[in-house]
């Protein structure tokens, strides 16, 4: 029997409690995320009820039935000049980092963006995760602004690495 293999389909109202977990880990464990408290699953059914509301896309990477990991993107800014270009997201369960997940996910999501006639993405990563950054620039993006001691975590001040694609 061959096993299951990874796929990603767009994310349900079902999956935000798996989306919830997967990022929660992060808010505790990690400097993936600047959130230093885990979030409410009522917060991020508001979320993706936004998301999905203003037409932006959220995904799922799936491996028998258990959501591996998500990815989405939407506005970078409010203001109507940064309209072609959107920041996004992407996050996968602790034990399946590095197993390509993250990239099955981020291939659909820039061809989303492509296809909706974006500009740019962009993606904000701790600037001592190196292992993001690897992740980004094999994917194409190159390292923008760096932004020093912006973020504060864990007793520590964190610089953000803008990873820029251009669509």
């Amino acid at each position: 029997m061959t096993a299951p293999t990874v796929t990603v389909r767009p994310a349900t109202r079902e999956d935000v409690p798996a989306i919830l977990d997967i990022y929660n880990h992060a808010v505790i464990h990690t400097t993936a995320t600047y959130d230093l408290e885990p979030v409410s699953l009522a917060s991020r059914l508001a979320w993706f009820d936004e998301k999905t509301q203003s037409g932006w896309p959220v995904w799922v990477a799936e491996k028998a039935e258990e959501v591996l990991g998500w990815a989405t993107y939407g506005p970078f800014r409010a203001k109507a000049g940064y309209d072609l270009t959107a920041e996004h997201s992407v996050y996968v369960r602790d034990g399946v980092r590095g197993q390509g997940v993250g990239r099955r996910l981020m291939l659909p999501l820039i061809e989303d963006a492509r296809q909706r006639g974006l500009h740019v993405l962009i993606g904000g990563v701790d600037a001592d995760n190196a292992g993001s950054i690897a992740f980004h620039e094999a994917l194409g993006f190159d390292q923008g602004v760096r932004l020093r001691e912006v973020g504060r975590k864990f007793d520590r001040w964190l610089d953000v690495q803008f990873m820029q694609l251009f669509l």
